[in-house]
């Protein structure tokens, strides 16, 4: 795993009126500030990526349908430099990951529909000056091939 990544499973309680899961608490040993929380989708299919943030911790899990995200480390002094980790997460393996400054990340929509993808990262966006680095979804920096891979 790539260093400073963490995992969380996620526990869906069930009873006659439906269901709820817990994403994060600020008891939890992931836990480490909150800056704001926003829902984004993703259409089956489609790649969002890449892109890492220099001071931002995100705190990152799919509410509905199912999407790969997928993380590359080309941090200079990270002991797993290189290193790329893929979660495929969702309706079907509920997780949250929590993604390090520093660390690239991308989604992609693996279900039938979109993909609905909560982050609750450690920093309020600022339009003014976006802690956000940006590469495409294919580049060099990245060898990462994002079309389906049958085991």
């Amino acid at each position: 795993m790539i260093d400073g990544v963490r995992t969380k499973k996620l526990v869906t309680h069930v009873d006659d009126r439906g269901w709820l899961f817990e994403i994060l608490r600020n008891d939890d040993d992931l836990f480490i500030a909150f800056g704001q929380v926003y829902l984004t989708a993703v259409y089956s299919g489609v790649v969002k990526a890449w892109h890492c943030h220099a001071l931002q911790t995100d705190n990152f899990t799919v509410v509905s349908g199912m999407a790969r995200l997928v993380l590359a480390d080309l941090r200079e002094n990270s002991p797993t430099r290189g290193e790329i980790n893929e979660f495929h997460i969702g309706d079907q393996n509920r997780m949250l990951v929590r993604i390090p400054p520093g660390v690239y990340h991308g989604l992609k929509g693996i279900g039938p529909g979109a993909a609905l993808a909560l982050n609750c990262p450690t920093e309020p966006y600022n339009p003014e000056r976006p802690d956000e680095i940006r590469l495409p979804y294919t580049c060099d920096e990245i060898p990462y091939d994002w079309d389906v891979r049958h085991g």
